[in-house]
């Protein structure tokens, strides 16, 4: 059983920038390639939503799920985290869940998001990654096991989502030391072009 720290022991004072993570999937795995012979349309440079431990509900049924954290630190002078260690559970082990539905942020065609997890890992953790995309004709690249270390970005693509349909992602940990989590970006893939 881990123990629990109350005060300046329990926050993460650090403030954490994710861009400078490690990422699970290349930009060859996520990025959209366009030719000069494709139609170009460029979507917003930013998430399309952040959800994290003080933002945990988006648009429409975009939202947050916390499986067993050890803590949820909003109120620290760093970035706000939950903290995790691995411990059995009923959902089969302690994790973090996001839901996201495209048409509640305007979105009214099929599309293809990117879902990034960035958390921090105190030595080697592992983790189950799993995605919903709505079934047929949709797809989930970077799912599966993973053994992760350090400051990292699990990345998910989730492929062909009809804009109504209402998908999720996890990580969920199988095993390893303790972790913080500190948000999930939505995004649009990168566009790489190629003349």
């Amino acid at each position: 059983m881990s123990t629990e720290f109350s005060g300046a022991d329990a926050e993460h004072t650090d403030v954490i920038d994710p861009s400078t993570f490690d990422k699970t999937l290349a930009l060859s795995d996520v990025a959209t390639r366009l030719t000069v012979d494709d139609v170009i349309t460029f979507p917003w440079f930013r998430p399309i939503d952040t959800i994290s431990p003080v933002h945990t509900v988006g648009e429409g049924r975009t939202n947050l799920t916390l499986l067993a954290p050890d803590i949820l630190q909003t109120d620290t002078t760093g970035t706000p985290y939950a903290g995790f260690s691995y411990r059995d559970t009923l959902a089969g082990g302690p994790g973090v869940s996001v839901h996201f539905t495209p048409s509640a942020y305007g979105i009214t065609a099929t599309g293809t998001y990117i879902v990034s997890f960035h958390i921090a890992t105190s030595g080697g953790v592992d983790l189950a990654v799993a995605a919903y995309t709505g079934g047929p004709g949709t797809s989930a690249a970077g799912t599966g096991n993973r053994t992760v270390s350090g400051t990292v970005s699990v990345v998910v693509a989730l492929r062909g989502v009809p804009a109504g349909q209402t998908t999720w992602v996890s990580v969920q940990q199988k095993g390893g030391g303790s972790w913080q989590w500190f948000s999930t970006s939505i995004e649009y893939p990168p566009l790489v072009i190629k003349l």
